[in-house]
């Protein structure tokens, strides 16, 4: 039995990654391997930089999350979601649509993005000269949104819409932002327990064969195809911003939906 930390993230990326996982690790009918699945929170930076002192075998994260900087770990290189958590859709008042409709960089850095505490976003949009009020969990952030102390909340493409309709319906004049997208590369990776290096090679072995073999491709867009379709990347005006925190082995990296 392996044990798979989940939490910190949206319950659409909770389902999407354990489903892998088990996927993953299941791959032979005759050897099942047990995963157990746990999504407890760690609001505290430090707490989830030692998850591994915490009888944790493997989790997800963003590659170069500073949470695990000098942390032993085995961190795989190969991207589990496309890099669709980069291209990052707001949360805004509906009053201020026309604030944000085909808005340009230079004007959204002049509004406050609205950010929950920890989150690796946060020392991103400073870098990239955003003004950001980092504070609470996500539901408390988007309360401050709703009660005017920022302007918008990003969430990645993946989690937007199951987000929203789980923490807004008790706040009033929040909605979906329609014309743009933010996008920064911000691959999603195993972390793996510094001394479970057969984990990890399974996982790094077992998540080559699926996409060698078009597993993975089909995968993906059982969870997030009508997903990516409603959201309509590819319609929307695209503001990039820079993440130079990427490990070298990723520095490269660009999402598969950019034209």
């Amino acid at each position: 039995m392996f044990n798979f930390w989940n939490g910190n993230k949206s319950g659409k990326r909770q389902h999407y990654e354990l489903e892998l996982i088990h996927s993953l690790l299941n791959w032979d009918p005759n050897e099942p391997i047990v995963v157990h699945s746990d999504n407890t929170d760690f609001p505290r930076a430090e707490d989830e930089g030692n998850i591994f002192r915490k009888n944790y075998d493997v989790l997800v994260t963003v590659a170069g999350n500073r949470k695990f900087a000098d942390k032993p770990a085995i961190k795989l290189n190969s991207p589990i979601c496309k890099g669709l958590l980069g291209h990052r859709i707001l949360i805004i008042r509906e009053q201020d649509q026309p604030t944000f409709h085909n808005i340009n960089s230079n004007k959204l850095k002049s509004l406050i993005a609205g950010i929950p505490a920890t989150w690796a976003d946060a020392e991103l949009f400073r870098a990239n000269g955003y003004r950001v009020l980092e504070q609470g969990t996500l539901l408390e952030i988007l309360k401050l949104l709703s009660d005017k102390k920022c302007d918008y909340v990003s969430l990645g493409a993946n989690e937007v819409k199951s987000i929203y309709q789980e923490h807004t319906y008790s706040l009033d004049g929040l909605v979906i932002e329609k014309s743009i997208v933010l996008y920064y590369p911000l691959p999603l990776v195993f972390y793996v327990h510094p001394d479970k290096t057969q984990l990890a090679q399974l996982l790094d072995d077992k998540l080559q064969d699926y996409k060698l073999t078009g597993q993975f491709e089909l995968f993906f867009n059982q969870h997030f195809g009508d997903v990516v379709r409603s959201i309509g990347l590819e319609h929307r005006k695209a503001i990039n911003l820079v993440n130079k925190k990427l490990p070298p082995e990723l520095r490269s990296f660009k999402s598969q939906f950019i034209s």
